[in-house]
């Protein structure tokens, strides 16, 4: 996982890098601060340091954020100067931390794996001193950091974060109880993380978990509920280690010792477990890898890609526990939109069977089960969703020909979990499991059961359990007629997807057959779409709000407005009585400490308002006012309505923050809001003030998962913000291309329109010249109408082609043909300037890449005299330059590496393209001048130079003819020296004089360039030496 140093040379000081790898955009950046930091306090005494940072720190934000940033960069990477540093960035900062803890979340999420050992050390004493310091957003940070150590990994560089991590917590054990979401997170972390320290070298480690999880579900159990069911499984896993065996006996005998609102383990399983808790289990770069294979990768194509993924984190016999915490995460968080459902993308269930296939351990085999099927024991269609279930069945349904006995196993599993998985709640998990089949056919995620659960590909014994544990699910429906056509759905779904499934864990070459080919005639095609799987939407049915776990924690005042909130049912009197929770928030005796509660409450009696379309369908200032008069607004505008230094408004941002942790959509609906709202006027800002407050703490993050999650829920409103959001927050969206990519991903035509339009009127700017070419860059590995869709955008902005000119570096003729054929049409439109030529021409000839000789002939018929002059141009000073020393010459780019054969090639080509017509591009004076230069420096150079001669005869032929009436008659003297040695090794010509002439006319012409070149020599003599 971690980068060797003996494979990694250090360029920096802060992340381990190859010599091979770019400099660090966020190292470059923390060097130049730690540079600015150096330079003021360099030959001072402390205390005169001190004075100085301070001044500079006065001057405004932006050298505020420069010494803060230096400071936080020393600390790291000089441990003897940490303490020192640390002390004065508590006494210089005026953001409560806020720069630095952003930087660390962003060093934890994104660069932690390349972080030198000392800076990683230090890193994770900066935090618990932050910790100490009661600094908020440190919960936030702690957080983010016990999501780097990694299940299944018994290495000493993860012991020792989980150890140190595990010291933190016990340390400031009264600060962690202040956080419910932070009791939590750490209990659900470390139940799990015990499972992998069971070896006698790691048993007092164990021992410090076991002792730290227990005290925390035996003081805060309310809080540890919040996890929901899976907090059972993680005990079952851990329940023979004596303090777990009486807590496991408290659990089920005397749950009120627990907690008196705690009523038993039923409770607890009927309870969704968050998406936030299934994530926290997997490392960032474990997360980012599943969500690229499960909206990127093709299916067919996913081989090499868990090939990787078993290497890097699978290959260890003790990380097969983690294969339970990735099928809980595929079942419960990756939840792909309609579009990727309907598409070739490899689904969630083909990643699920290759982990089930590739299992080396039984007991590691039979927890990877009981992950896959946990939400069925107790499902609910009112609670739960059908997403979570849904891969298990396509899992069965899809291995039965080519794995059946993964079918078989799976089946067996399901049969038997129900009498043994509790004896005493044995009726509740069969109707649990009833309860997943009938939703399963409700949705058409399989037509129906029947051929599932009586295959004769499963044994006698096996096909008689289903029909005694589901003889519901085990006949085929009575009318004769369906009967016919789902019978014909099933032989469908065999045709179409079976071959396919040959291979479907490990295919390299595996493809969709054409749905086309099959159906004949339209009225079996009527019958056919009629029973085809079409992708699931989860439908959603409105339920009382159950705020019972968390009201009764609520003071008196404001439980009787809660709970009069919840009775209500009119908006507009829902929105008075929020207005008066408002104002008790904002009195001064208002306990804060109520206010997660507060937030659960809330976040549960309006879950119905994050519900459907927030956009109305026809925009008016009228539908817009009415579309934000919903109680949850109230809290947007009473925070717009205050000043940002008040602490009213600090109140209420927390209250904020905390329903953020319950309910992530609030953060597209304050944009919403802001945008839509005529009381929200110039108030934009106010999101960035939002976004600190946050866990995230970090304005481009926070914003990154709102707009994805408006992404994923509605696309109209994400158009809808776009606007704002690049116009407002340019430093965040126009640096990379993360936002580029949400919405090209899923916009439609008419979108894309729309958007060109708010270009060219000036209501929208997504490029700018410093950061363009990068995102095109970027763009190169996404979808194809992704990359026409930017191009359409950039097109629609007025930047200057040279500006991104360099791109054509990257591009290859094979791989990247949407970026060629849309900068081919844009160089059409342009006059050639010679940077332009130049990249055309270093692109690499094949004889399939008509790229570069297709422009050319355009330039040629075009503007022959601009493109003759740059050619004579860059022919002669490539050809000036030694041949060795060609590639190492400085230029736009690495790639960049213009030589003399690349350009005869394309010359060539394009001499050949134009032999059949009228165009006299090769008579021009400025290209025969340069063929001779070439000529005639090629035969005087090595043999390999008179090869190029040779190789391209047909074009320097061209040149044979030409004399150039400028040369002095004195240069025919030197005929007769220079004769012989350009005449080495090529056949005699047929007139001496004639050669002669030519020759010292080619001679001439090096006369001008002569003197530049010896200038050029002098200045690199150690590459003369070389050559």
């Amino acid at each position: 996982m971690e980068p060797s140093p003996a494979k990694g040379k250090p360029q920096g000081r802060l992340l381990v890098s190859t010599t091979l790898d770019a400099k660090d955009e966020l190292e470059e950046r923390l060097e130049r601060c730690v540079g600015i930091v150096t330079s003021m306090t360099n030959g001072l005494s402390e205390r005169e340091a001190n004075d100085a940072i301070t001044a500079h720190v006065c001057k405004g934000p932006q050298q505020h954020e420069e010494v803060c940033l230096g400071l936080f960069s020393i600390l790291l990477t000089e441990t003897p100067q940490a303490q020192r540093c640390y002390r004065d960035l508590t006494l210089v900062n005026r953001d409560g931390m806020n720069v630095v803890l952003m930087k660390i979340n962003q060093i934890l999420m994104e660069k932690f794996l390349k972080l030198q050992d000392v800076c990683r050390t230090q890193l994770v004493w900066l935090v618990r001193e932050l910790v100490k310091s009661g600094v908020i957003g440190a919960d936030g940070i702690l957080m983010t950091l016990m999501k780097q150590i990694a299940g299944g990994d018994i290495s000493s560089k993860n012991l020792w974060l989980a150890e140190n991590v595990l010291d933190i917590l016990l340390e400031q054990k009264e600060w962690v109880l202040k956080s419910g979401m932070l009791i939590a997170m750490s209990v659900y972390t470390y139940l799990r993380l015990m499972v992998d320290h069971g070896t006698p070298n790691l048993l007092p480690l164990r021992q410090k978990e076991v002792d730290f999880c227990i005290s925390l579900l035996r003081e805060k159990f309310m809080e540890c509920y919040i996890i929901g069911r899976d907090l059972v499984r993680l005990l079952q896993n851990v329940a023979r280690i004596p303090e777990m065996e009486l807590l496991w006996k408290d659990l089920l005998h005397n749950p009120q010792t627990l907690s008196p609102q705690f009523t038993g383990v039923l409770q607890l399983l009927t309870s969704r477990t968050s998406r936030k808790f299934l994530a926290c289990r997997l490392t960032p770069d474990m997360e980012t890898k599943l969500l690229f294979m499960t909206s990127r990768v093709r299916f067919g194509q996913q081989k090499r890609y868990q090939d990787w993924f078993q290497r890097q984190y699978l290959s260890t016999a003790e990380s097969q526990s983690l294969r339970c915490d990735l099928i809980r995460y595929i079942c419960g968080v990756v939840h792909p939109s309609n579009e990727v459902l309907s598409s070739d993308i490899l689904p969630r269930w083909a990643i699920i069977g290759w982990l089930l296939t590739t299992c080396t351990s039984n007991v590691a085999a039979s927890n990877a089960k009981l992950a896959l099927f946990y939400d069925w024991l107790f499902f609910s269609p009112e609670k739960d969703s059908i997403m979570n279930i849904e891969p298990a069945i396509l899992v069965m349904h899809h291995s039965m020909k080519p794995h059946p006995a993964i079918t078989a196993t799976l089946l067996d599993f399901m049969c038997r979990i129900i009498p043994h998985f509790f004896p005493p709640l044995e009726v509740q998990v069969r109707q649990g499991v009833c309860n997943s089949l009938t939703f399963i056919m409700e949705k058409r995620v399989l037509a129906h059961l029947a051929p599932l659960f009586d295959n004769p590909k499963l044994d006698r014994e096996l096909r008689s359990m289903l029909r005694e544990r589901f003889p519901e699910f085990c006949s085929s429906p009575s009318p004769p007629t369906e009967v016919k056509m789902e019978e014909s759905v099933s032989l469908e779904m065999e045709n179409h997807v079976l071959d396919k499934e040959d291979s479907c864990y490990d295919a390299t070459e595996a493809a969709f057959s054409d749905d086309e080919e099959e159906i004949n005639n339209k009225g079996e095609a009527g019958k056919k779409k009629e029973f085809r799987f079409h992708p699931i939407k989860e439908t959603y049915i409105e339920e009382p709000a159950d705020i019972s776990p968390y009201v009764d924690q609520l003071d008196e005042p404001l439980k009787e407005k809660v709970t009069q909130l919840q009775k209500e049912s009119d908006m507009e009197v829902q929105c008075e009585v929020m207005q008066e929770i408002v104002d008790l928030i904002l009195e001064e005796d208002f306990d804060s400490e109520q206010m997660s509660t507060l937030a659960s409450c809330l976040a549960e009696l309006f879950k119905g308002h994050f519900r459907g379309d927030v956009l109305p369908d026809e925009i008016t200032e009228e539908s817009l006012e009415e579309s934000v008069c919903k109680p949850v607004c109230l809290v947007f505008r009473n925070l717009c309505q205050m000043q940002e230094d008040n602490s009213s408004f600090s109140m209420l941002l927390d209250m904020l923050a905390e329903l953020y942790q319950k309910q992530p959509k609030i953060g597209y609906h304050l944009l919403y809001y802001l945008k839509a709202s005529k009381a929200a006027a110039g108030k934009m800002s106010l999101y960035e003030a939002f976004a600190q407050a946050t866990a995230l703490g970090d304005l481009h993050t926070c914003l990154m998962m709102d707009m994805k999650a408006c992404q994923e829920d509605d696309v109209r409103l994400l158009c809808y913000l776009t606007p704002s959001i690049y116009s407002e927050f340019p430093d965040e969206t126009l640096r990379s291309g993360e936002l580029l990519n949400m919405i090209v991903a899923v916009i439609d035509s008419t979108q894309l329109q729309e958007l060109m339009c708010h270009v060219m009127m000036g209501n929208l700017v997504m490029f700018r010249k410093d950061s363009v070419l990068n995102i095109l860059i970027q763009s190169l590995d996404w979808e194809t109408f992704e990359q026409y869709s930017t191009w359409q955008l950039f097109l629609a902005h007025s930047i200057p082609l040279e500006t991104i000119i360099p791109i054509l570096q990257h591009l290859k003729y094979k791989e990247h043909p949407e970026a060629l054929s849309c900068l081919l049409l844009q160089l059409r439109r342009e006059k050639p300037m010679e940077e332009m030529v130049k990249m055309v021409l270093s692109r690499p000839c094949h004889h399939e890449d008509q790229f570069t000789t297709s422009i050319l002939r355009h330039w040629a018929s075009k503007h022959d005299d601009t493109l003759g002059e740059h050619i004579k141009a860059l022919l002669i000073k490539n050809n000036n330059l030694p041949r060795k020393r060609q590639s190492l010459r400085s230029s736009s780019s690495k790639l960049a590496q213009l030589t003399l054969e690349q350009m005869l090639e394309h010359l060539d080509n394009l001499r050949l393209n134009l032999s059949n017509t009228k165009n006299n591009f090769f008579t021009q004076t400025p290209i025969l001048q340069a063929l001779q230069h070439v000529q005639a420096s090629c035969d005087e150079a090595h043999k390999m130079s008179g090869a190029l001669v040779f190789r391209f005869s047909d074009l320097f032929a061209l040149a044979e003819e030409y004399e150039d009436s400028t040369k002095p008659p004195k240069s025919r003297r030197k005929a007769p020296a220079s004769s012989p040695r350009s005449r080495k090794g090529a056949a005699p010509p047929t007139n001496n004089e004639e050669e002669s002439a030519s020759s010292s006319a080619s001679e001439e012409e090096d006369s001008k360039p002569k003197a530049p070149k010896r200038k050029r020599k002098g200045s690199s003599a150690v590459g003369s030496d070389s050559d």
